[in-house]
């Protein structure tokens, strides 16, 4: 990745509706060009996906958590059990004293309760340590030019 392609994937990070030749304007390049650079980086997976960003207390998921999941085993394996839990927007497996740690975005605690009675459904789990955010000062994509 050169500092144009660094350029192209934070013009879109800010918004991923850009014409190319608004992209291209922006980096000295023809709308073709930058179509082809945009190409090349959705084909060799710097680019994964197009997406949109919504509010989640606009969808009902205004409860934000992330939980520490503990376990008697390696959970390396169990990325489709937590992936069944609609309500995990990520998991990862941490080095630590816990195993897996998830971001649950529910619609109540009440909801939050009930996916972590569903989390211990999973082979393995044996506790969770749910920290509830209060309010988030900010999210943000990563820079790629910095």
């Amino acid at each position: 990745m050169d500092d144009v392609d660094r350029t192209l994937v934070a013009l879109l990070l800010q918004d991923a509706t850009r014409s190319y030749a608004d992209l291209g304007a922006e980096v000295g390049l023809s709308a073709g060009a930058a179509h082809e650079r945009v190409r090349k980086l959705r084909a060799g997976g710097t680019i994964r996906r197009t997406t949109v960003d919504v509010d989640p207390a606009a969808l009902g998921r205004g409860v934000l958590a992330f939980v520490l999941v503990d376990s008697s085993a390696w959970m390396g394996d169990s990325a489709e059990a937590f992936a069944a839990v609609p309500e995990v927007q990520e998991a990862h497996v941490i080095a630590g004293t816990a195993s897996v740690l998830v971001k649950v975005r529910a619609a109540t605690t009440e909801r939050l309760q009930d996916v972590l009675r569903r989390l211990y459904d999973i082979p393995g789990v044996s506790g969770t340590q749910a920290t509830v955010v209060l309010e988030t000062f900010f999210e943000r994509p990563l820079d790629p030019r910095a």
